[in-house]
């Protein structure tokens, strides 16, 4: 058994996959994360269905991926923390073989890694503690397990608006996608302006609003529906293009949990 060192958490700041866990119903977070939580619900309340509804589409993408387009390897960057249905989960139910990789930066989330997210006998699961600011150095652990002669499903979840510097998003983007072989896909989903489908009694809510919000935590950065799109550029985008997750490859029941403030797409590399 691998002797890990003991984890160190940093209490006293917020952090992304914490609060996210809070959103979830969770129970791995600490009393600034619900306090910075507390803070997001009270400007928007509908945070807690952006939350659901992002997991949601995790599990429709991936399943696309491996049953629809034969994806066997995941790259999923900023994990956060174990709830149902993460990527090995989704992916292992579907194709028992998949690989998957996994990349976070909090203590918390890789010390609960290590303890829940376990592989099926035939696939393999590991766990890289690295920052999304640091593509070459996840590319080379990867390349440990993953086979990058084949597709791979690059996963950026929630992770790209805790990088502020748009540019610096599009450059790690950039990066990684370009050592990914043809026939690889990107799945990104981040807060952005889209209104279209934001119920009418919710649209007081701005972009502007919540990155008050986000600059006093952690840092989120909500941008525009094109900024998200820019993302995809030089990739094929999968139908129905970039849309609030709810509405990715799903129509809606009434009263299910929609996402105003969030987009999201898949990509495939030509």
């Amino acid at each position: 058994m691998t002797n890990y060192p003991p984890p160190t958490f940093d209490t006293t700041r917020p952090h992304s996959a914490r609060v996210w866990n809070y959103f979830l119903g969770g129970k791995d977070n600490f009393p600034v994360d619900r306090a910075h939580g507390d803070e997001s619900i009270a400007v928007f309340p509908q945070i807690v269905d952006v939350a659901r509804a992002s997991r949601a589409f995790l599990a429709r993408a991936i399943t696309h991926l491996v049953a629809e387009e034969g994806v066997r390897q995941f790259l999923d960057v900023g994990t956060g923390l174990p709830v149902e249905n993460n990527t090995h989960q989704v992916a292992q139910r579907v194709a028992p073989e998949s690989r998957i990789v996994y990349v976070d930066n909090d203590p918390m989330v890789l010390t609960h890694a290590r303890a829940l997210l376990t592989s099926s006998p035939e696939g393999v699961t590991t766990y890289l503690d690295a920052d999304a600011r640091d593509p070459d150095r996840i590319l080379s652990f990867a390349a440990e397990t993953l086979d990058f002669t084949r597709p791979i499903g690059l996963m950026f979840m929630s992770i790209m608006g805790l990088i502020p510097d748009l540019d610096e998003a599009y450059s790690i983007a950039r990066r990684m996608v370009g050592a990914l072989p043809s026939g690889s896909f990107l799945v990104l989903e981040d807060g952005s302006d889209d209104t279209t489908t934001t119920p009418a009694a919710n649209r007081d809510v701005t972009v502007e609003d919540m990155n008050k919000v986000g600059s006093t935590g952690y840092g989120y950065r909500y941008r525009s529906v094109a900024e998200i799109t820019r993302f995809f550029d030089g990739l094929e985008l999968v139908e129905p293009g970039i849309v609030s997750p709810p509405y990715w490859r799903h129509d809606p029941e009434p009263g299910e949990p929609l996402a105003p403030l969030e987009s999201c797409g898949v990509g495939r590399k030509p």
